[in-house]
């Protein structure tokens, strides 16, 4: 968009219907079909990395970041929750204990905040343990079987999520 002269701006009110998926094989599908895709963009917009004017300075600072943040440390993650899991066993159970913990304590407080400028519910809050337990985990094994699926030219069908009508309009939205 910005090779092409466009702008790209933040809308703070934008509002969008979605569904989420509905079982466990849907979300797998959707988030395996985001990580392939946000794989493909990067290819597709590598030569951004040398471009000059907008979308040069966009890729210097946007595609690194994306590798780094969404590629890379994503995939040597759960090198950590090996060393953890290795340390609480062999090393120092109540030290590493600690350590997980504080580490889950700072999120807590950055997602609080997040939490708090996008005016949520912090009930919400208590799923973040889960989400380290469980999603992560999920997300690791589908950012490696989508990188394996992008190194080795696999295609990706597209996967479209089943929509099951049960998203309605707000009260009070037209």
């Amino acid at each position: 968009m910005h090779r092409a002269g466009w702008r790209v701006v933040y809308q703070e009110h934008a509002r969008a219907w979605t569904e989420a998926p509905s079982s466990l094989k849907q979300l797998w599908s959707q988030r395996y079909r985001w990580s392939y895709g946000t794989m493909q963009a990067l290819w597709k917009h590598r030569k951004s990395l040398t471009d000059k004017g907008p979308s040069g300075r966009f890729g210097r600072i946007g595609m690194p970041l994306v590798v780094i943040f969404q590629i890379i440390t994503p995939v040597l993650a759960p090198l950590i929750d090996v060393f953890t899991v290795y340390s609480m066993i062999f090393v120092d159970f109540w030290a590493s204990l600690l350590a997980w913990l504080a580490v889950l304590v700072v999120q807590l407080v950055c997602a609080a905040y997040a939490f708090r400028l996008d005016r949520e519910k912090y009930r919400y809050l208590a799923m973040l343990p889960l989400q380290q337990l469980a999603y992560r985990q999920m997300m690791y094994l589908v950012l490696i079987h989508s990188s394996v699926t992008a190194l080795t030219g696999g295609r990706l069908r597209w996967q479209k999520l089943k929509r099951t009508g049960e998203v309605g309009t707000p009260a009070g939205v037209s």
